[in-house]
């Protein structure tokens, strides 16, 4: 497992204080569910780009809610 150090500024210092008694968890464990989301987003963006990309490739033809239901 590895350990990591971590610099933080006043201000920063600050807002995760803020975090671990709103949230009630620790430090490295708010560090981690960042790091998870922000990789997570990253992954539902480059899905959407490849989606995107290969859609103009396609012939499909998307329609709206309304007309689906008409």
């Amino acid at each position: 497992m590895a350990v990591v150090s971590v610099r933080l500024n006043d201000e920063e210092e600050k807002i995760l204080k803020y975090l671990t008694e709103y949230l009630h968890e620790d430090k490295s464990t708010l560090l981690k569910k960042s790091m998870y989301e922000l990789y997570e987003d990253i992954q539902d963006i480059r899905f959407i780009e490849n989606y995107i990309e290969n859609a103009k490739k396609s012939e499909k033809k998307f329609i709206t809610g309304h007309e689906l239901l008409d």
